[in-house]
């Protein structure tokens, strides 16, 4: 390949985003998602977060080959679609896994290679397909919204002492790999309030109330993920968790990085 270095760009250049947004169960995550422009939902096998919802969605994706095949379909078939919704990579886990242990002729993700964590590896190179073939849609103008579940798990900070955190509910090398992928990674949850009441005898017990406000954060903190590229990285830390907010603020963003 050659190049002209004449003709090298030099402006920004605006793509479709990839997005994660993971969070507590029930918390309204497809609800958001279905708020992006003219979205098209990949159900997978397990979930039912869309029963309730009026979008436009493919069959269940009972394996993973059947996720590729949706996705490809996007990409070779007209539609006014805009948006593709993955609900969710965490029920796709599994299915990443037995596309493995298919290839690899045995029964378990445990035994592919001799074990000793291989076929996790393995595996990565499924999401790779998957990223790619959202990639191709991007290509297209389609952005991607990638919904994840969150599971609690201790973080050894080499900085300081360890501690507990929300982290994407995928086996640690999947979610390395779409985390450093995505444009914007987004983590929903209800706010909490702790309140102090005074139990006697110099003890003080504390209880958690929630409140009826969900949230979407967008920046990490040792508690969450979050964080993103370029403008995705200058919104607000707290949302409310609604897509019109979200997108309000990006173009508040857009708007302040034109100044």
């Amino acid at each position: 390949m050659s190049f002209d270095l004449s003709k090298l760009e030099t402006s920004p250049v605006t793509r479709p985003p990839r997005i994660i947004l993971c969070g507590v169960e029930k918390i309204g995550k497809s609800t958001f998602a279905a708020g992006a422009p003219s979205p098209v939902f990949l159900p997978i096998k397990g979930e039912e977060g869309i029963d309730d919802l009026s979008v436009a969605r493919v069959p269940t994706c009972e394996s993973f080959e059947d996720a590729l095949n949706a996705l490809r379909a996007l990409a070779e078939q007209k539609h006014e679609f805009e948006t593709v919704v993955i609900d969710s990579v965490s029920t796709l886990e599994p299915l990443v896994w037995d596309a493995v242990c298919r290839a690899e002729g045995v029964d378990s993700i445990e035994k592919v290679g001799g074990g000793f964590g291989k076929g996790y590896i393995e595996a990565v190179g499924r999401w790779r397909l998957l990223m790619a073939a959202l990639d191709t849609l991007r290509a297209q103008g389609m952005a991607s919204i990638l919904i994840g579940h969150v599971t609690v798990r201790t973080f050894a900070d080499p900085t300081t002492e360890s501690y507990d955190q929300y982290q994407l509910d995928l086996n640690r090398h999947a979610a390395a790999a779409l985390m450093r992928w995505s444009d914007c990674i987004l983590f929903a949850n209800a706010r909490a309030l702790v309140r102090k009441d005074e139990a006697g005898f110099n003890k003080t017990n504390r209880k958690a109330v929630l409140r009826d406000e969900r949230c979407l954060f967008t920046h990490k903190r040792p508690a969450h993920p979050g964080g993103g590229r370029g403008l995705f990285g200058r919104l607000p830390y707290e949302l409310p968790l609604e897509w019109t907010a979200f997108e309000e603020a990006i173009t508040q963003a857009k708007e302040k990085a034109d100044e």
